[in-house]
């Protein structure tokens, strides 16, 4: 497995980005979607243990309009007055439509690294959203996007992926925090409607007793055998979309 440090030139500037390739050539590319915290070592395992199964992973930093800025520690980070308003700041101010204009600079930038061919796509938090949305914009290049304790997936806002599930021709999974107020029953509910009446491939899956967080190592709620069930659903999924 090796990791490279690229930047990505997009419209409204330049994203860095780490890309990880397998050791073998990659069966098919992957982009993964940051959660609030940005880009960082416990995102880089993630990114790893994905290659290992034979996947090119991009990492973009979604708040690329911002840097420099953090790190944050996940633990700590709503605690204390000053981070907590930093993050508010980069997550605000860091739109969907924003996210939106930047996947074709994402998608272009692995096709430039030789990684060509269908697209999968996962999100983690505010990345969640952002992974549903590219895969409305981009319907010939992505065929699989999954969402992991993703937040306001189904909201009143313009923006919320579920009015653009018409679009969407991947192939969905939704893994859902037992308890997350980003993303209650309700919200479920109205996400499951438009994707069936779109007639989208998906699941929507309750992952009950775990919280927002619980994939990604660093965080205050992370459940090892939670996190084990996503890694066996998220391989899954990629192993039958992108092969």
């Amino acid at each position: 497995m090796t990791k490279q440090d690229i930047e990505i030139k997009t419209q409204d500037g330049t994203a860095k980005a780490r890309l990880f390739r397998p050791a073998a050539p990659a069966k098919a590319g992957v982009i993964l979607y940051m959660d609030i915290f940005g880009p960082r070592p416990a995102l880089d395992q993630m990114a790893e243990r994905l290659a290992g199964h034979g996947y090119a992973v991009l990492v973009p930093d979604l708040f690329y309009r911002y840097a420099p800025y953090g790190p944050f520690d996940p633990k700590t980070a709503f605690a204390e007055e000053k981070t907590k308003a930093a993050l508010s700041v980069l997550s605000g101010g860091t739109t969907q439509g924003m996210t939106i204009r930047d996947n074709a600079a994402f998608l272009d930038a692995l096709a430039a690294e030789g990684v060509g061919g269908p697209i999968g796509v996962v999100g983690y938090c505010m990345g969640g959203a952002r992974a549903l949305n590219a895969a409305a914009t981009h319907p010939d290049r992505i065929v699989a996007a999954a969402s992991f304790h993703g937040g306001n997936l189904a909201s009143d806002a313009p923006d919320s992926p579920h009015r653009k599930a018409v679009s969407i021709k991947a192939r969905v999974y939704v893994g859902v925090a037992g308890v997350d107020r980003s993303f209650p029953p309700e919200q479920s509910a109205r996400l499951a409607e438009a994707l069936r009446v779109a007639e989208v491939d998906h699941i929507i899956e309750n992952y009950v007793g775990v919280g927002h967080g619980w994939c990604v190592r660093d965080h205050s709620v992370y459940d090892e055998v939670g996190a084990e069930r996503h890694w066996r659903r998220l391989t899954a999924f990629f192993g039958e979309t992108l092969g």
